[in-house]
């Protein structure tokens, strides 16, 4: 199956009651566990890749050419939908998009709110040239991803609503949600705020979905959040399960070095973690029930 426009996923998880999972991929492995977990659950999936893993993976070129050569390879028939993570400079958005990214983020939230909307729409009229979805950013979201520094500021409904009205298809509004991993004394998501953004009828995105109990997710969930970002719980899964390998392997025996028998250890392990993941958010086969 050829790649999908998120907003296409995110539309339904709206009108469902569901999430669609947003994981961050970094290397061949990460997204060959992605891919194969979504499959394996009957799950639509949204794959995504910040600057920061652009960079890492040699471009948008490298990172639209793996996905897609992974789904025809590994025959995955789920609807998957390719989605550049916090985009903030024009000219990278605008290569994504050439790539064949079927969706992108601009993160304009330290920016001005007027300059912000401005580039917005301009981001908003270019994907439509591309069939692809637009997610931007009101507030802040606490904490560091890939390099990306934020503070936790608030959203103001008055500006998702302005955004809504510029065509965004879903908003990352800031809840008092983290980046990371959450400190013991983060006060929680703002449910208030979610429950007036959810009045908007704009789909809401959960960016900092690593760490957040199941109880807190479904409630945001039935309060209109449709699409839950994860990286962090993707990054350290994959690195116990590569100290898990090391520490309890002899690597000079049996050729154990073989960085495919490392590597694929590491995938077992971050693979339950996506399925657990996939089953949370309820996006568990539901793949055949999208309108494609």
């Amino acid at each position: 199956m050829p790649l999908v426009n998120s907003k296409i996923l995110v539309k339904h998880a709206y009108e469902n009651g569901y999430a669609i999972p947003h994981f961050n991929m970094n290397n061949l492995e990460i997204a060959k566990a992605i891919l194969e977990s979504a499959q394996e659950n009957n799950s639509p999936v949204i794959i995504a890749a910040t600057h920061a893993s652009l960079y890492y993976m040699g471009g948008v070129n490298s990172v639209a050419g793996l996905v897609k050569g992974l789904i025809k390879d590994l025959n995955i028939t789920i609807p998957v939908a390719l989605h550049l993570d916090h985009g903030q400079d024009f000219e990278i958005i605008v290569a994504a998009l050439e790539a064949g990214f079927t969706s992108v983020m601009f993160d304009g939230s330290k920016l001005n709110f007027n300059v912000n909307a401005t580039i917005t729409k301009k981001v908003v009229d270019i994907a439509k040239q591309y069939d692809a979805g637009v997610e931007a950013e009101i507030g802040g979201i606490g904490g560091i991803e890939d390099g990306v520094v934020g503070n936790i500021v608030k959203a103001d409904p008055n500006q998702v609503e302005e955004f809504k009205d510029i065509g965004v298809d879903f908003c990352a509004a800031g809840v008092n949600n983290i980046h990371g991993i959450y400190p013991e004394n983060w006060e929680g998501l703002d449910f208030e705020l979610i429950s007036k953004l959810k009045q908007i009828n704009i789909p809401l995105v959960l960016h900092g979905g690593s760490g957040i109990s199941k109880n807190d997710v479904q409630k945001a969930i039935k309060n209109g959040i449709s699409k839950i970002n994860v990286n962090t719980e993707i990054l350290y899964t994959y690195a116990l399960g590569l100290q898990q390998y090391i520490n309890t392997t002899d690597v000079l025996k049996n050729k154990n070095y073989d960085i495919k028998k490392i590597s694929t250890f590491g995938i077992e392990k971050m693979k339950l973690e996506l399925s657990n993941k996939i089953k949370e958010f309820g996006s568990y086969n539901k793949s055949n029930q999208i309108p494609i």
